[in-house]
């Protein structure tokens, strides 16, 4: 459920608009990695999270051999399309009101790699839509979003998958897109009512 909650956190931050820009955001080779993180093996997954992505860096309390932006550059250089570190690091900026909070590259830059990297991959959709929406480009947000829509449904649906999607579509005024989305993580057992208490705050949802 941590990605729920940090989602919903998340869509509730304000964030000065400002023009997407990012230029060359350089090669995806590592020392170590890239891997995949959705099929990494978990020992691969424990050696790096174990370092630099414990529950305090995610949380964005302390780093643990380095600032915050050092970890979770680190843990992207290895695993690019870890959703998780990526919705802590557009949550670091946020909070911090910086695109590069001790980081080698501004935040958009590791969703670009991310995308590019993985393209098929939802979730990564899913932040990049959340990202750009905070950011003032509900073009763009809905594009990454549509495309994570196509992706979960090609997946045969993600009912966590589904619940963020349905949120960030809420937030953008979308609340039709948002209702097929409820309706689809709550089919699948998804748990939490914040979505559907949203949409009947609204009129769109009906038992």
């Amino acid at each position: 459920m941590r990605w729920a909650n940090i989602v919903s956190g998340l869509v509730a931050i304000g964030w000065t608009a400002t023009a997407s820009a990012i230029n060359d955001c350089g090669e995806l080779a590592n020392a170590y990695g890239p891997f995949d993180y959705r099929i990494a093996d978990k020992g691969t997954k424990h050696l790096v999270e174990g370092s630099h992505f414990t529950p305090s860096i995610e949380t964005l309390q302390h780093g643990e051999s380095g600032s915050l932006g050092a970890e979770l550059d680190y843990t992207l250089r290895v695993f690019p399309n870890h959703p998780r570190a990526l919705l802590a690091l557009v949550k670091l900026g946020a909070r911090d009101k910086t695109e590069r909070p001790d980081t080698t590259m501004p935040i958009e830059c590791y969703l670009e790699r991310a995308t590019r990297f993985t393209p098929d991959d939802p979730g990564v959709r899913v932040v990049y839509g959340i990202y750009l929406s905070k950011k003032g480009d509900r073009r763009g947000a809905m594009r990454e979003l549509d495309v994570a829509r196509d992706g979960i449904e090609q997946l045969g649906g993600n009912a966590n998958l589904s619940y963020n999607l349905g949120l960030v579509y809420f937030e953008l005024g979308e609340h039709d897109k948002a209702l097929e989305q409820a309706q689809q993580a709550y089919a699948l057992g998804f748990p939490l009512p914040g979505l559907r208490k949203k949409l009947k705050g609204v009129g769109k949802w009906q038992d």
